[in-house]
């Protein structure tokens, strides 16, 4: 539980619930995740030729070539809960994309959250569209009766026990907010109460007894909600204190403007705690509030609740306003007051800066009714000079003694997970150094010493060492999973190395040290560990994939050396028209001798002597590093399944070209150098590098490259149409250009403005909009919600070079966020970037070889 945001470099909202209702096992990413997207191409000066212009819709929307619009609506894995017992597997079916109708709905912008008031939830406009079980050892589906129609499913819970499954349905055609049960042994769904409030969090959560579930409801008596008046009764007033301190406020979106809208923010906030049995019998407990938080004890006697408070703010979102965090009883009686937090307006300088105060408060799972926390012991700022940054507080029930600092680390808490009072793991973290350590301590006994057990860089992926898995308790919270006769613990990790990504499984002696390898993936086959389901350590339930085949799950039997796995599930190729594209992760170097890695995707039936070079979308996402060594390792796994999702820039292989995905586009900075005082330079040297290559291999024209990218990738695509002219065109989707207008710092950039001003200025290709003489596509959603990509960005940045005679489109998406989420719009999306592409790239005419823009002088 997060009661606060962590850094300036985070965006927060209202921090979520924690996941106490079973292993939540996505197959795929989401294809609407904030991913790395892929980029279009343009044109220097011959005229290209006519491309066919797309299909329209009724209702104004185009739709792009029958192959790209098969490719949006080709079938989606389901999203998998393993049950706590791992036995079972709920199996929530992933719907097709909404339409434009749906995403359109009234949706109120407060307080850094969105919000749809018919049904008093957070916004989202994908939900579940079907359940069954699954049963883990015989790989059997199991069918479940009485599901509501539509099925409209936002969020699932595993009982502690088994014996149930929670789910919140919202169906914002009918208003309903509901919640609703189903029986595991019967497989037997129904309704157990409606009205719950999920703007602030999941909205309900189970009791450990598994009899009852914790629930936030709609306030009852509020009325109708606060109606904006019809003239304004004076202006939204702000002032500031005179201070010494340099205080960063990111540019946050959808703040409160007025009074009105925080009226409106409360209403819609406000919930009223209850328990609800299995029968359906309401316990009301106390009085409405403004709860962001609600999470019974271990022991099922306390909840902790946080609630927000005035003063509220309109420059920072809900997560950094003034909250109160409390211990009541599960029937709503007051039982201590753990905190006041003030009014988060700002931090220090710094991605390790932090507020001061109570932070990342939690129930200890290993403990009736212990609250455990971090805080800040250098004021929350790393600029002072500090022996121990945080110090881990922890105080037992009834709250009566002061609280115990159980660990005091060099820098910042991270997380801790708990086995019993004899161990525990605290991890912490230093931004600036990258540097990250893991402590095994024992909570019950304060007298011994903390003992290290891993060190070292988090930009390190060879020697990373995996994350310790976990398992859930009969109460339901998380512990870490020890073998059965208690010396060991389980790690599981990417396994990255210089073949590219091979996950693991590893036994540690807790007390000899020693790790035993349990599983490691080998080719020909990407295979992915999710959970022993064994205490021994012999059962594995795993993701398989090869290039040509779907993840589908696995289970292993680690006893036997030589066995192999047993696939429970056999989902189908999404895109089999597609299914004979070729893949290859390559590695090539840049100039400086960075080692760079991609993804090189041919088309099916394509060869290098028979069709000669390809026109290319290359589609990046820059990343900044400390160490060379470290932006040199390779990522990624040639064995993984070749996925084509509308969102990136795969779907284009349907279309004829050749599509480098995610290379490298290291920004190094080492030792005392800032990574973005040479960033044009590093970025010109990254693409100059793969573009050699893919033209080495005989399987790109130089002069039919394209680059795009989506968020800081389309940062980077304007970037490299401003300084050089390696690419015919360029497709930048919701990105930001003009860093004065992020001045307390963007993506990893630690400085202000101020500090940093020349560097700044260097890396807004805004200010070189003169330069920019290759055909640029702007895609960006109206109602982009992302910290500093407000859709100005783009608008801006289109007025500049249309006013200085370049050749750009803009195209703004009507009721969309930062990712796009209707089916209208990705097909838009899709029309845009193909028929770009094909004026700009496929149809454009031989020229002179491009080259970098020496007249720059940011690229000098």
């Amino acid at each position: 539980m997060k009661s606060n945001a962590r850094g300036s470099g985070r965006d927060g909202l209202l921090s979520p619930s924690r996941r106490r209702g079973g292993l939540l096992l996505s197959l795929l990413a989401p294809a609407l995740a904030l991913a790395l997207l892929s980029p279009d191409a343009s044109a220097r000066t011959a005229k290209p030729a006519a491309a066919p212009a797309p299909q329209a819709m009724a209702d104004g929307y185009q739709l792009p070539p029958k192959p790209l619009q098969a490719i949006v609506d080709a079938p989606r894995p389901p999203t998998m809960f393993l049950s706590p017992r791992r036995d079972t597997m709920a199996m929530v079916q992933t719907p097709s994309l909404p339409g434009i109708a749906v995403v359109a709905q009234p949706e109120l912008k407060l307080a850094g959250l969105r919000i749809h008031p018919r049904v008093h939830a957070q916004s989202r406009f994908s939900f579940g569209a079907g359940l069954s079980l699954l049963d883990v050892e015989s790989g059997k589906r199991l069918e479940i009766e009485g599901l509501p129609s539509p099925l409209s499913l936002a969020t699932l819970q595993w009982s502690p026990d088994q014996r149930w499954i929670a789910f919140n349905r919202v169906d914002a055609a009918s208003g309903a907010n509901e919640l609703w049960l189903v029986e595991r042994e019967t497989r037997h769904a129904r309704k157990l109460v409606s009205g719950l409030n999920t703007v602030g969090g999941n909205g309900y959560a189970w009791m450990p007894d598994s009899r009852r579930l914790l629930i936030q409801l709609q306030a009852e008596g509020q009325g109708a909600p606060p109606a904006g008046d019809a003239a304004p009764t004076g202006p939204a007033a702000q002032e500031t204190q005179a201070s010494q301190t340099v205080r960063q406020i990111r540019t946050y979106q959808d703040l409160l403007r007025n009074e009105n809208d925080a009226r409106v923010f409360e209403y819609y906030l406000r919930s009223q705690l209850a328990t609800v049995d299995l029968t359906g019998q309401v316990a009301k407990a106390g009085l409405p509030a403004l709860y962001t938080e609600a999470a019974p004890s271990p022991d099922g006697r306390h909840v902790l609740a946080i609630k927000l408070e005035r003063p509220f703010s309109y420059q920072v979102p809900a997560s950094m306003f003034a909250h109160r965090i409390e211990v009541l009883s599960p029937d709503g009686k007051f039982e201590h007051e753990v905190a006041r937090v003030p009014l988060i307006d700002g931090l220090p300088t710094g991605n390790d800066a932090v507020p001061v105060g109570v932070r990342d408060i939690d129930w200890r799972s290993d403990a009736p009714a212990t609250l455990v926390w971090a805080e800040a012991q250098d004021g929350g700022d790393p600029a002072r000079t500090a022996e121990v940054r945080d110090a881990v507080l922890m105080q037992a029930a009834p709250f009566e003694n002061p609280p115990q600092t159980i660990a005091r680390l060099g820098s910042r808490f991270e997380r801790a997970r708990w086995s019993d009072g004899d161990l525990a793991l605290v991890d912490e973290f230093w931004w600036k150094t990258r540097k990250a350590r893991q402590w095994r301590i024992a909570p019950d006994h304060g007298d011994r010493e903390p003992e290290l057990v891993f060190e070292g860089s988090s930009e390190d992926r060879y020697n990373a060492p995996g994350d310790p898995l976990m398992q859930r308790d009969a109460n339901g919270f998380e512990r870490l999973l020890r073998s059965s006769d208690g010396a060991s613990l389980y790690y599981a990790g990417d396994g990255a190395s210089s073949e590219g990504d091979r996950p693991f499984v590893d036994r540690l002696n807790l007390v000899d040290k020693q790790k035993t390898r349990l599983f490691h993936s080998q080719a020909p086959y990407y295979e992915k560990p999710l959970m022993l389901i064994d205490d021994a350590g012999t059962r594995l339930l795993t993701m398989r994939e090869s290039p040509t085949e779907p993840a589908n799950l696995n289970l292993r039997d680690l006893s036997q050396a030589d066995a192999k796995p047993r696939a429970l599930t056999q989902f189908p190729h999404p895109t089999p028209q597609l299914r004979d594209i070729k893949k290859e992760q390559i590695r090539y170097k840049r100039s400086d001798g960075v080692e760079l890695t991609a993804n090189l995707y041919l088309p099916p039936n394509y060869d290098a002597k028979r069709n000669g070079p390809l026109p290319m979308l290359m589609f990046a996402y820059p990343a900044e590093f400390k160490s060379a060594d470290a932006a040199s390792q390779v990522t990624g796994s040639p064995y993984r399944f070749n996925a084509v999702s509308y969102w990136g820039p795969l779907p284009y292989l349907a279309m004829g070209y050749a599509v480098l995905d995610n290379p490298s586009m290291p920004i190094v900075g080492e030792g005392d150098r800032e990574p973005n005082d040479t960033y044009i330079q590093q970025l010109t040297a990254d693409a100059q590098a793969a573009i050699d290559e893919v033209v080495r291999r005989g399987v790109a024209d130089r002069n039919r490259i394209a680059i795009g990218g989506h968020s800081y990738g389309a940062f980077m695509t304007a970037n490299l149409l401003a300084h050089t002219r390696l690419f015919k065109a360029g497709i930048a989707r919701s990105g930001a250009y003009n860093r004065t207008l992020t001045p307390f710092g963007f993506q990893s950039e630690e400085r202000n403005y101020w500090q940093a001003q020349t560097t700044y200025e260097a890396m807004s290709p805004f200010n070189f909009a003169n330069q920019i003489k290759d055909p640029l596509l702007l895609i960006h959603g109206e109602q982009d919600n992302n910290s500093g990509t407000f859709p100005i960005q783009s608008e801006r940045l289109f007025a500049a070079i249309k006013g200085l005679g370049g050749k750009a489109r803009l195209v703004m998406l009507p009721n969309e966020a930062h990712a796009y989420r209707a089916r209208e719009s990705i097909m838009q999306l899709l029309a845009e970037t193909n028929r770009w592409l094909d004026l700009y790239v496929k149809n454009a005419k031989p020229e002179a070889p491009a080259s970098a823009k020496s007249a720059s002088p940011a690229a000098k």
